[in-house]
């Protein structure tokens, strides 16, 4: 079973990258059949295999020979570990499928809101939905857990970009109100803190090798994500953890 998960991840990642490039041009995703970028011809089977068509055809178009970028890739191979990884804790039963699309949208937005800066609303949207569809047929948490969450994740962030007068964006206000929803008060605040610690040290890290200046850009989205990530999969253990280092627990 892990191995048909894995290779389950390899092919729903070569979709993402679909996604991950069309959405921000305003494209739909499943209008036309997938074709080189550059000199557009469509793409055959063989081109489309998860991560071996780009190993096979040595990162290049078969017919126009322009570089393929790695990013292809690397999306199919980080969706299958998400999705082996997500197996591996959740193990098989409803849950999994929950998490396995949560996730894909989630790698989406990373890609995006990193090549884009911005975090489309469909996608936010796609989000809010599907928490919202299994909180009704197959619940987790109550509904007032839900909803504390969605709005302690959007109200926080909300309050930070009044103080900060634009300084967070507003596609990650409302993609923590959706991930809220899925995860309570409590692993909301955990995913927030794992958002805010790695934004900022990923942020100093960019400003000491001079790759970023104080004053530039960087999106925070891929951080929100990887902390709703860690928060679905290990958010109590996190919180255990850390009670235990101050005392509490």
């Amino acid at each position: 079973m892990p191995i048909l998960i894995l290779l389950l991840g390899l092919l729903f990642g070569s979709f993402l990258n679909v996604c991950i490039y069309r959405l921000p041009r305003e494209e739909f995703v499943f209008n036309y059949p997938s074709h080189c970028p550059e000199c557009k011809r469509k793409l055959g089977l063989l081109d489309l295999i998860p991560l071996l068509s780009y190993i096979i055809l040595e990162g290049k178009c078969r017919y126009c020979e322009v570089s393929i970028s790695p990013r292809y890739p690397v999306v199919e191979i980080l969706t299958g570990i998400v999705f082996l990884t997500t197996y591996m804790s959740i193990g098989f039963h409803p849950g999994l499928i929950k998490y396995l699309f949560f996730f894909s949208v989630l790698i989406v937005v990373f890609f995006i809101d990193l090549d884009h800066k911005i975090i489309p609303n469909s996608l936010v949207l796609v989000i809010l939905t599907w928490g919202i569809l299994w909180q009704i047929f197959w619940p987790e948490i109550f509904w007032v857990e839900s909803l504390s969450g969605a709005l302690l994740g959007g109200g926080f962030l909300l309050v930070l970009a009044v103080i900060s007068r634009g300084g967070m964006g507003g596609g990650d206000i409302k993609l923590m109100f959706a991930a809220g929803f899925y995860l309570g008060p409590f692993l909301t605040s955990t995913a927030l803190f794992i958002g805010f610690f790695s934004g900022a040290a990923v942020g100093i890290a960019l400003i000491l090798l001079k790759i970023k200046k104080r004053k530039d850009y960087i999106p925070f989205g891929p951080f929100l994500s990887l902390g709703i990530f860690l928060a679905v999969l290990w958010g109590r253990d996190i919180i255990d953890v850390y009670l235990s280092f101050i005392g509490l627990h």
